[in-house]
Parts: C-alpha cells; structure tokens; sequence
C-alpha cells in the first residue's frame, strides 16, 4: 500500500495559505517564519532599510552553540583520541578514559617528537593532624 504525506504550509500572521519560509536572524538568534507572498513582501519592504546598512556575515545566522554545531566525531577521531589518550598516560599526563582531552595534552601530542614528557612528582603522605591532649583534672 501507498502512503502519502502532504504538508500545508499556514501564514504564521493569519492562519491563510503560506506560500515560502522565510529564515531571519537577529540578536544573534535564528527565525523562521511561514508566510503569504504578499506578508513576506511586506517583511522583506520593512527590513530593506536595515539590510542596505547593514554589514553581511559570513555566517549566514546567528551565532550557534557548539552543541548543536558538533555531532559525533567521526570513528578516525576517536581513533586518534585513543592514541593521544594512551600516549598521554605513557607520558605522565592525567587523562580521563572519556570525555575532552585538556589542550595541553593535544598540543604535547602533536609536538611529541620535540616535546620531553614532564616530570611527574611524587605524591608526598598527607600528615596526619595531631591529636590534642584532653585535659586531666
């Protein structure tokens, strides 16, 4: 059986037909609107003052969080990582087995052909506080 799934574009300003999205971004945050011909003429009328002064980005948008920007690396970079996590324990370097790899470590990593490993310093005992008298009466 054949299924089909037909979307209907609605103008966000009065419920009637819709005929494009228009994306806009201001105040470094992103819009998307639906719109008639003629409410996107009128939003395009409105703007053009501010668009002919204005600076364009390279961009494109707004600014965006690097959480939505970055997704799963691919599997050669967690691959990599690996590599940088085992060389880094092999070199005195604190890592954690999950999660990001301190810039330091990156930079040692790829600087590893010049760079000494550091040294690493013995944890020294803590002292144990001494314990106060109690006082004989």
């Amino acid at each position: 059986m054949a299924q089909v799934t037909e979307v209907t574009l609605v103008d966000d300003l009065d419920g009637g037909k819709a005929d494009e999205t228009v994306a806009f971004s201001l105040d470094g945050k992103a819009f998307e609107i639906d719109l008639s011909a003629a409410h996107a003429s009128q939003l395009r009328d409105a703007m053009a003052s501010y668009i002919d002064a204005a600076r364009r980005t390279t961009t494109g948008g707004g600014r965006r969080s690097l959480a939505r920007v970055v997704s799963t690396p691919p599997k050669s970079n967690r691959e990599e990582n690996a590599a940088v996590r085992q060389w880094a324990q092999q070199n005195g370097y604190k890592v954690s087995e999950r999660g990001r790899i301190p810039s330091e470590v990156l930079h040692a990593y790829a600087d590893r052909d010049d760079t000494p490993a550091p040294a690493v310093a013995e944890e020294k005992p803590k002292r144990r506080a001494r314990r106060k008298a109690a006082d004989a009466a």
